[in-house]
């Protein structure tokens, strides 16, 4: 199979593991913003509900809550999402662990700062999926580390469009 089908395939099977805080359905059309989790650094994303299209946004660079939330609330006041989709990583094997607490946290965090409803996508593989993607393109080594989260994210999101389009 052709790695990008590969790829496809993949995304399409990591959504269905992916339990919601929420229905994952958004109750309204508008923008979507989708974040891969870390410790220090989250990749954000932005879409569309009508075209289902995910594009990467930004890497926000903070340890701290109090500058990531800040980044998060100008991000939002910019795009005006009506839902948010949280990347849960989880082992290979689907097993929760500790940085999957840590992402269920934040999306909790995020739901109750921000008062919008909160989806989770599985993320297995993502970043090394953005890794892959980025060297395909010729944008690929250490160079460009920082446009790993951002894309992370992007195929974090377009996954929970996938999945969306096929229910």
């Amino acid at each position: 199979m052709p790695e990008a089908a590969s790829r496809d395939a993949h995304a399409a099977n990591r959504m269905s593991d992916a339990p919601p805080v929420r229905d994952s359905r958004p109750a309204a059309q508008g923008s979507v913003l989708a974040f891969d989790f870390g410790e220090r650094y989250v990749g954000v994303a932005v879409g569309d509900t009508v075209t289902g299209i995910a594009h990467p946004l930004e890497t926000i660079d903070a340890e701290a809550s109090a500058p990531r939330f800040a980044a998060i609330a100008r991000l939002v006041a910019e795009w005006q999402p009506v839902l948010l989709v949280v990347g849960l990583p989880l082992s290979l094997d689907g097993e929760e662990h500790e940085l999957t607490r840590r992402a269920r946290r934040f999306a909790r965090q995020v739901e109750g700062r921000f008062g919008l409803p909160v989806a989770f996508a599985d993320e297995r593989l993502s970043s090394a999926d953005a890794e892959a993607r980025l060297r395909e393109a010729g944008r690929g080594g250490r160079r460009n580390k920082d446009l790993v989260h951002p894309v992370a994210a992007q195929i974090i999101l377009q996954a929970y469009f996938d999945d969306l389009r096929a229910a």
